[in-house]
């Protein structure tokens, strides 16, 4: 029987630390291994990180512009639209501030010195002030966005040409229907690579397995406990607390009813491939209307990331302080201004939160190994972030039906079709 994707790339992780491990502490002395092999299964990881990375440009692009595409008709949607998109962002928003906090007070990785194991010297450059960062936002050369993988400017041009195709109307079909087979296609590209995962991650772990010391390991271990902890606090505690007061189910009502929701999100890591469950565990079991759930589970699935937030945050300040680049003070409005925004273009793309993190260790001018170390250990964190996204969706939406009682819901998002986008 064909292993899953899955029980693969745990496979290659533990495998590859395993290998890795015997190396340092058995055949250190032996040069072909702790030689060429490891310098061999440097440049598979190396080229893996970089396929992922070739991706992350148009997968966002696309996929952000369909997400506007997707919501129909803005204005026949107004107060429910407008409370969803708010609450989404509201929720988006706590997760990161609740993450910086844990993070300035545990400084996961501070102490750690992994500079020496990583073989390369460490360049960091200092984030751009919040009010240069949102000038920035807008750029004066579109081909240079792309080719620079600048993402704060692609996710601006994405809303924009996302917005400007909706003002159309009818007479763009081809152009829509074009942004939709890209998407279609972007996620299939995505879902190749991911196959490659199990021998990506094998390397990667090799490579730390046989350069990290077991006190430098152990330390990554508890970043590992850090991120997992709050995520699921946030789905077990926060989420169902939330519901619990600004609604009728009680906090354990809706743990009860999100079970599906949490172990379908759990297999599949993806928020996409779990909207049709997300989508039944709100009519079927919480009582939401389908005019709420047709038009915020689409869109909580690109930009209602309170997972990914967390991830990103505690990530960042690991890896930064591991490598001797703690974030300073005044780096915090640009850095948590990036994060959010990051945090939406992740949505719905595979290892979406470990591209962003990418993104931002490049931007601090952090080696290759910080995000080897980020890449993992992503496949047991992003089980986990997907869950606390598709239950951030579900919560989110519980709280916005209560608040349109008394109110007429009926709009055209009954008719709005639930593409249903599987991803690795």
């Amino acid at each position: 029987m064909t292993k899953s994707l899955s029980t693969r790339i745990f496979i290659g992780l533990f495998s590859g630390l395993i290998f890795g491990s015997i190396i340092q502490y058995l055949l250190g002395d032996i040069g072909f291994f702790s030689g060429t092999v490891v310098e061999l299964s440097s440049g598979v990881g190396t080229m893996f990180v970089n396929m992922i990375m070739m991706l992350v440009v148009p997968l966002v692009f696309v996929s952000i512009v369909c997400g506007v595409l997707e919501l129909d008709d803005l204005k026949s949607f107004g107060r429910l639209g407008g409370k969803t998109f708010g609450f989404y962002i509201i929720n988006t928003l706590v997760a990161i501030f609740a993450a910086l906090t844990v993070a300035l007070l545990l400084q996961p990785g501070l102490g750690v010195d992994m500079s020496g194991g990583a073989g390369a010297e460490i360049t960091a450059t200092e984030l751009p002030n919040l009010v240069q960062l949102i000038v920035n936002i807008v750029p004066n050369n579109p081909v240079a966005a792309f080719t620079s993988g600048n993402m704060l400017q692609v996710i601006f041009m994405a809303l924009l040409v996302g917005g400007v195709i909706k003002s159309l109307g009818d007479a763009t079909p081809l152009l829509v229907q074009g942004f939709q087979e890209g998407n279609k296609l972007m996620m299939k590209l995505i879902t190749v690579v991911m196959q490659l995962a199990p021998f990506g991650v094998f390397a990667l772990m090799l490579k730390l397995g046989a350069t990290l010391e077991a006190s430098i390991f152990l330390s990554v271990l508890e970043y590992l406990v850090v991120i997992l902890g709050l995520l699921l606090t946030w789905i077990f505690i926060v989420y169902p607390m939330a519901v619990g007061a600004f609604t009728s189910v009680s906090a354990k009502e809706f743990r009860a009813k999100t079970q599906e929701q949490i172990l379908f999100s759990l297999s599949t890591a993806s928020s996409n491939a779990t909207i049709p469950v997300t989508m039944r565990t709100l009519t079927d079991k919480l009582g939401v209307k389908r005019a709420i759930a047709g038009f915020g589970v689409p869109l909580g699935a690109t930009m209602n990331m309170g997972g990914v937030s967390i991830y990103i945050t505690i990530a960042i300040f690991f890896v930064a302080n591991a490598f001797g680049a703690p974030i300073a003070m005044d780096q915090l409005p640009a850095l948590l201004f990036s994060i959010f925004l990051l945090s939406v273009g992740a949505g719905g793309v595979p290892g979406g939160g470990m591209v962003m993190i990418g993104v931002l260790i490049h931007q601090m001018g952090l080696p290759v190994e910080a995000f080897a170390i980020v890449a993992a250990l992503d496949r047991l964190i992003d089980m986990v972030l997907t869950s606390c996204n598709v239950v951030g969706d579900a919560a989110v939406l519980t709280i916005v039906d209560e608040t349109e009682k008394g109110f007429e819901t009926e709009s055209p998002a009954q008719a709005l079709p639930v593409q249903e986008t599987n991803r690795a």
